[in-house]
């Protein structure tokens, strides 16, 4: 994956964390997923489709959801409070809507969010599309961004590429 569609990510994870959240955020070296296992509890999925295929991942551990959660939401959010997972999704919403901007010359749509709350799930890699994960810290704790995105149109030429199964 070009490092030109990781760094867009890179950009909004931290936007949004220190504008909605109100943390600074530091963000370590990414790094080529080998696994489908997640040591997380809970997880954002936006999916895209348009121009390029694959998903964004925002992963926690139910700890750091739930003071993200608190944070972004300005009032105490534990796993049953029935706004917990629209303030996860609605987080990742943000990261993957802010990242989508940066591709100008890409018409990509982004799913609503899906979120995942439990232990030891897994959300599965894609077979044509390697996922690419960024490791952040912050006051609250460590947050993952998994990010698989493969290009389904040249962007320089509008030739369309052929989808790969499972993509």
């Amino acid at each position: 994956m070009d490092v030109k569609f990781i760094n867009p990510f890179i950009q909004s994870v931290v936007r949004v964390f220190e504008t909605m959240v109100h943390v600074k955020m530091s963000v370590g070296k990414p790094y080529l997923k080998s696994e489908d296992h997640s040591a997380a509890d809970v997880s954002g999925i936006i999916g895209f489709s348009g121009d390029a295929a694959g998903a964004v991942v925002i992963s926690f551990s139910t700890d750091v959801a739930c003071k993200s959660a608190s944070q972004f939401a300005g009032i105490t959010i534990d796993p049953q409070h029935p706004d917990f997972a629209d303030a996860i999704g609605e987080l990742a919403n943000m990261v993957a809507g802010n990242a989508k901007k940066e591709f100008t010359d890409l018409n990509i749509k982004i799913s609503l969010p899906s979120v995942v709350i439990g232990k030891q799930f897994t959300v599965s890699n894609s077979r044509t599309a390697p996922r690419i994960v960024i490791p952040c810290k912050c006051e609250l704790g460590d947050i993952y961004v998994e990010v698989a995105m493969e290009v389904m149109r040249n962007p320089a030429t509008g030739t369309p590429k052929t989808a790969a199964v499972g993509a």
